[in-house]
């Protein structure tokens, strides 16, 4: 450690990661800042995936509600009512709630929290305000920012940061966007009553995920009413009093209440004076970095979404925690991006964990595909028209299990658990020889045992 600098590391951006860095390099006996000019946990507990769990669970209610004639109970549905500001203020109360704990996280950890924005003076030194420190080491973890794409009337186009804030819901809504956010609020949405109209612009939505999964979630949100529209995007949006003019490319008009772009984020380093200090980019836009996370100048490395990597909060923690290794434990360390599991909490939610079908086939193997469809035992008495996708992909030369795919109730809860396996190198024979819990839907994927491809 340096006795020269006021700290031996100095975070920009007080996200998942540079929480995780700042609390592990401190445990290690680093004097560590962290500068933070909006909230405590990044986009990741404000505006991300925390609240957008929280309203997945209350677009689930509804359904609930509907189901539980089949069970004997007697909801009188004609009088139950929704109430949107209730759920925003609870919502609000949690994160509140959370923020507090990352802040006394970072206190009893005795690091140092600095409000307010930062730039770098030169590669040693971040200015906040009117005040200059010095640090050894400088670590940006500044994150992203939604995108709105540059079109007559954008003013008019919410994000997912506004979203979380709506005074009240509409009752009709485009969603614009083909990614996991996109449908994500598309399901929020339609889940909580609004009529909704999802636009994207290629032939199917969620681009990189396993086609049989596409094309079977497309199925299931237009049961419940989603309106998918591909092949179209926004030209415009005219504001019309309380309602919005939508004008396609395809020559057609859409009037709606209100209209969410979802079409991508970018690295977070405005105002930063990177460039300026030798620090590289990638085409993208990202900091551009090595394996262990350093620029191009020494003193300053990057991790998280500013460096492009998978944006996912488990990346961003394992990220800290590697860095932390290498900046102040043995040095050694390395990030291993392989078999990240991944769920989409639209509805019915989505988990996936290893290689697609398609991947499997590009990277040389011949593979061996298992694939189930079934209506999950919750809704056989309650009647309800949803199914669930289960499918594995199998190496058929070593028998090794490349990747799992699931649509269903608690996707992500199964996923996580045949994640674990994947990453340990299970076979099919392994998968095969596992007794199942019965009975629950998870025991498809041990049970499956004819390829049908």
């Amino acid at each position: 450690m340096s006795e020269n600098h006021d700290f031996d590391l100095i975070i920009i951006g007080a996200g998942s990661g540079g929480v995780r860095l700042a609390r592990v390099s401190a445990q290690r006996g680093a004097r560590v800042a962290v500068v933070e000019s909006r909230y405590l946990g990044g986009t990741c507990v404000n505006v991300g995936c925390v609240p957008k769990k929280l309203f997945v669970y209350g677009a689930h209610v509804q359904d609930e509600l509907e189901d539980a004639a089949g069970y004997g109970w007697n909801v009188p549905l004609d009088s139950t009512r929704f109430d949107w500001p209730t759920l925003v203020a609870n919502k609000n109360a949690e994160i509140e709630r959370l923020n507090g704990i990352y802040g006394r996280m970072l206190n009893n950890a005795g690091v140092t929290i600095i409000e307010g924005t930062a730039s770098l003076k030169d590669a040693n030194t971040v200015v906040v305000g009117d005040q200059s420190y010095s640090a050894r080491h400088i670590t940006v973890a500044t994150g992203s920012w939604p995108v709105v794409p540059d079109i007559p009337g954008k003013e008019s186009v919410l994000t997912s940061n506004e979203m979380f804030y709506l005074p009240q819901l509409p009752k009709q809504a485009v969603v614009w966007g083909g990614g996991y956010i996109a449908v994500e609020f598309a399901g929020i949405l339609a889940g909580l009553g609004v009529e909704v109209t999802l636009l994207y612009r290629g032939e199917l939505f969620l681009r990189g995920f396993d086609t049989d999964v596409r094309e079977f979630i497309d199925q299931e949100m237009r049961k419940k009413g989603v309106t998918l529209k591909y092949g179209v995007t926004i030209e415009s949006v005219e504001s019309e009093g309380a309602h919005y003019r939508v004008h396609l490319n395809n020559g057609e008009t859409l009037t709606t209440g209100l209209v969410m772009a979802a079409t991508g984020r970018r690295a977070l380093v405005d105002g930063l004076g990177l460039a300026e200090l030798g620090v590289e980019f990638t085409d993208s836009g990202h900091v551009a970095v090595d394996d262990h996370f350093q620029t191009a100048v020494p003193s300053i490395t990057a991790l998280g979404d500013v460096i492009g990597t998978p944006q996912l909060t488990p990346v961003a923690l394992a990220q800290g925690m590697v860095l932390s290794r290498r900046l102040f434990g043995d040095g050694q360390g390395d990030m291993d991006y392989s078999a990240i599991p991944t769920a989409v909490f639209c509805q019915p939610s989505i988990g996936t964990v290893g290689l697609t079908e398609d991947e499997a086939r590009e990277a040389g193997y011949t593979v061996r595909i298992y694939r189930s469809e079934f209506r999950p035992m919750k809704y056989t008495l309650s009647g309800r028209d949803e199914r669930s996708l289960m499918k594995l992909v199998v190496d058929d030369g070593t028998d090794r299990v490349l990747g799992a795919h699931m649509v269903g109730p608690e996707a992500g809860e199964i996923t996580q658990g045949l994640a674990v396996a994947i990453k340990a190198g299970a076979t099919k024979a392994q998968f095969d020889a596992t007794l199942g819990i019965h009975p629950t839907s998870a025991e498809e994927f041990v049970t499956m045992r004819e390829p049908v491809a």
